[in-house]
């Protein structure tokens, strides 16, 4: 059996517009009946990879998702004496061998997002030393991919190449969509941008330079992560200590990053301000039905305390239902007495000695 680490975390945020859909509005979720704001997993998933705090404590365990690699080998190609023509053919035969798309004239780009590990960048440049000789290497066998890449984000997030499945990596962490505990309505900002030049020309009209609007809602989200530990250190090919520094960068990213969207405009930064962490190896499941009936509907006006309510409540019945048996800390900052992250942290690197 394997073991899981589940957080359940509740985070507040005032007016915000953090994940928007095409149109410019905060996305949103029909739950119970009722429209609540949403955060795609995408959007915290990216939030997180990007984040100052995740480079800080993963400096040599991130890689890089981009479909420009064939034109850095193109390019390093290049300095080393290769023509264009050459370095492009050269590098779309080590492409179409990898079966990531091609590569052409002016544009060298794969057809597809790659997410390389820092193993297979290092890779990367070792290749272009090889195909930079004067015949082009026999290229079987040759690739910068690789089944388990020391890449901390794929680990956790996973890899997928539509055309060399081979090379795939599992997701070892699950991350659902954040919602609000209760029913929001998306609000509009009018604004205005003033003309300083025109303000200052008496003669000139008073009107405004720039006439807009922003959508933003406010509320108090619930977020779900459910942590494969036996598939996250086989996925690092069981560096236990980098499995463990994954951990720690994932669960504090998830208690203080926020997503990036308007922040300029809102500056919605928060942190969360309860964190229930469940492990064991009881099958996973999401805390968000406590929420079916939205908060507040039942009169309640503390949506803090009343969604922790709520959460422990369900915890507690599916717990008389189905026997669960699993390890409990809790977060609470309204606790003198609370755990901090570094507790919930220290546990849930101590699963990763017991694999």
């Amino acid at each position: 059996m394997s073991h899981f680490i589940q957080l359940h975390i509740l985070t507040t945020y005032a007016a915000a517009n953090l994940n928007r859909d095409d149109t410019g509005k905060p996305k949103t979720l029909k739950f119970g009946g009722a429209e609540r704001l949403r955060i795609s997993s995408q959007s915290l998933k990216r939030a997180y990879r990007t984040s100052d705090l995740f480079a800080g404590l993963l400096p040599d365990g991130l890689g890089k998702r981009s479909t420009a690699f064939a034109d850095a080998l193109v390019k390093a190609l290049i300095a080393r004496g290769l023509s264009e023509d050459e370095a492009i053919t050269r590098a779309e035969a080590v492409i179409d061998n990898d079966r990531l798309g091609k590569v052409k004239k002016g544009k060298a780009r794969t057809e597809q997002l790659v997410h390389l590990g820092p193993d297979e960048l290092t890779l990367l440049n070792d290749l272009a030393e090889r195909l930079a000789q004067a015949e082009l290497p026999d290229l079987k066998g040759l690739t910068v991919l690789k089944h388990k890449p020391r890449a901390a984000d794929i680990a956790m997030f996973g890899r997928m190449l539509a055309d060399n499945s081979g090379y795939n990596v599992e997701a070892a962490v699950q991350v659902a969509h954040a919602f609000t505990t209760h029913r929001v309505t998306v609000e509009d900002d009018y604004y205005t941008a003033v003309d300083d030049f025109k303000n200052e020309d008496r003669e000139q009209d008073r009107g405004a330079g720039f006439i807009g609007i922003h959508q933003f809602g406010a509320g108090l989200f619930y977020l779900y992560i459910n942590i494969n530990a036996d598939l996250l250190l086989s996925n690092l090919s069981g560096d236990r200590e980098l499995a463990k520094a994954t951990l720690r960068a994932l669960i504090e990213s998830a208690a203080k990053v926020s997503p990036t969207g308007k922040q300029n405009t809102f500056a919605s930064r928060s942190r969360a301000g309860y964190i229930l962490e469940e492990i064991g190896q009881e099958a996973p499941r999401s805390l968000a039905p406590a929420f079916q009936t939205p908060v507040g509907s039942q009169g309640e006006n503390d949506y803090f305390s009343a969604s922790i309510k709520r959460l422990e409540g369900l915890r507690d019945r599916f717990a008389r239902a189905y026997g669960d048996d699993l390890e409990s800390h809790t977060l609470n900052i309204e606790e003198e007495n609370s755990k901090g992250l570094s507790d919930l942290i220290a546990a849930a690197q101590a699963v990763i000695d017991r694999i």
